[in-house]
């Protein structure tokens, strides 16, 4: 008998829950080629960001301008969050969706967290270093690179959220798996694509 897409998963889920459907199958192969995508993308952003880094225009350099310890702050949230995503895809395998649903609770917040402290580190640039977007074309490197990888953990944290409305709606099952799967691999890829930042634009530029 063919399960239905809005059958609950019953007895766990398998080590691969995109497995389930053949429709999971496809969103977790399209899934890995968007991320081919926006890896690209990244990479674009970085070569410019490396080759505009000492065009300071007399603006602040990043040696003046970047705060280390807020910046550690920002990343440990996020690395943890990677950390509670991976929870709750251990909850999903043990098909335990309130302890799930708890974990992606935790992962949001703590996304929240960076997202608070990169906000906060923009506009003390501004206020107090008028260290615009159009300050130079350094700033405008930065601000472009570190504020795209921003809005894609807005976006990650809107997605999970949703995702957590959907499970205390609907439930745990073969349809809901690989999205949550899908979101986590999201989410693992900016906590990656952070730790790149941080060091290439922050340690780098305190070195530099």
């Amino acid at each position: 008998m063919t399960t239905s897409h809005a059958e609950p998963v019953h007895g766990g889920l398998p080590h691969e829950p995109e497995k389930a459907t053949a429709e999971g199958r496809n969103k977790v192969l399209a899934f890995w080629l968007f991320l081919g995508g926006e890896a690209v993308l990244f990479g674009t952003l970085f070569a410019t960001f490396l080759a505009l880094r000492g065009q300071t225009n007399e603006g602040p350099t990043a040696n003046e301008l970047f705060h280390l310890p807020l910046v550690a702050a920002a990343t440990f949230f996020l690395l943890i969050s990677s950390l509670t995503s991976v929870f709750a895809i251990q909850a999903m395998h043990r098909n335990r969706p309130a302890l799930l649903r708890n974990w992606l609770l935790v992962t949001v917040v703590l996304g929240l967290c960076f997202l608070g402290l990169e906000i906060y580190e923009f506009s003390e640039y501004v206020r107090h270093e008028q260290f615009g977007m159009t300050t130079s074309a350094f700033s405008s490197a930065f601000y472009t690179l570190v504020g795209f990888h921003g809005a894609h953990v807005a976006f990650g944290i809107l997605w999970i959220s949703l995702l957590i409305g959907q499970l205390a709606y609907k439930g745990l099952t073969v349809v809901t798996a690989p999205k949550i799967y899908v979101s986590a691999m999201y989410w693992h890829f900016i906590d990656v694509v952070w730790v790149f930042i941080f060091t290439v634009v922050y340690l780098l530029g305190k070195v530099g």
